[in-house]
């Protein structure tokens, strides 16, 4: 596979995973306007890895704060750490079970640019609604089963491609009056067990298919996504300390109305 081909889609995975605009409709706009063939599970999964490594290196201390409270919840002792992880367990099953379902009957995933026109523009417009209307007085530690369950069950309809996993998770968390910064934080740590669950199916399905090959594209991909992950992520959470959400919501408005123009023949 061309390294141009490999950059470009592992560049949109790292840069669309974590805002709010849609990585898996972007992955499938690229092979739409530029033809090119599939990438295949083994890239799939090499971006995936990519991510998921860049998100863990960015929440190390999350990450810890909740092994450790695992580690002392089985000793005996509840407490904050534990209750995190258990709650984001808790806010993964949605999606899981949605994923589930998804996978058994359309194998494909759900494709279309015209369910990504409408999804993009409709949930961009819902995002600023909530923006807008939302407080801004609760952080994580404020949340409880139920809020969790809220944002988990918004980020199952994630899988209509267009939807935006990490765009209607930190939807959700405005409707709730959570902090702009600490929305994004939650939904990057959902994206966690998220993406090794889908990475794992992958993997299954990867081996079940024999062709397991660790070939330089693979390297390729994993760093390129590796490293656009990461520094989206810290640009993201620097911009939310004194900004809002609306140029991702100007952006998805934009892209929306050109592809509904293209899909209905509004263009040339």
């Amino acid at each position: 596979m061309p390294v141009l081909h490999i950059a470009v889609l592992a560049l949109v995975q790292g840069v669309t995973e974590f805002l709010p605009i849609s990585s898996q409709a972007h992955l499938q706009l690229v092979s739409a306007f530029t033809g090119w063939a599939d990438q295949g599970l083994m890239i799939d999964v090499a971006v995936h890895v990519g991510t998921l490594g860049a998100v863990m290196l960015y929440f190390w201390r999350d990450l810890w704060f909740m092994t450790a409270g695992v580690a002392k919840l089985a000793r005996g002792r509840w407490n904050p750490g534990a209750r995190l992880a258990g709650f984001l367990i808790v806010a993964t099953i949605p999606a899981v079970a949605a994923g589930y379902l998804i996978h058994r009957y359309y194998p494909g995933g759900i494709r279309g640019i015209e369910i990504i026109a409408w999804t993009t523009l409709g949930f961009g417009v819902l995002l600023f609604i909530a923006d807008k209307a939302g407080m801004t007085v609760r952080r994580i530690e404020h949340l409880r089963l139920g809020d969790y369950l809220i944002i988990g069950c918004a980020q199952a309809v994630a899988l209509v491609p267009g939807t935006s996993r990490s765009g209607i998770t930190m939807t959700a968390a405005r409707v709730l009056g959570m902090e702009r910064r600490d929305g994004a934080r939650l939904s990057m740590l959902m994206s966690i067990p998220v993406i090794i669950g889908a990475g794992s199916l992958q993997g299954w399905d990867l081996h079940q298919s024999g062709d397991v090959r660790l070939t330089n594209d693979v390297f390729i991909a994993a760093l390129f996504a590796f490293f656009a992950a990461l520094f989206v992520m810290a640009g993201l959470m620097v911009w939310l300390k004194r900004s809002t959400y609306t140029p991702f919501v100007i952006y998805r408005i934009a892209l929306g109305g050109f592809l509904l123009a293209v899909v209905y023949g509004w263009v040339g």
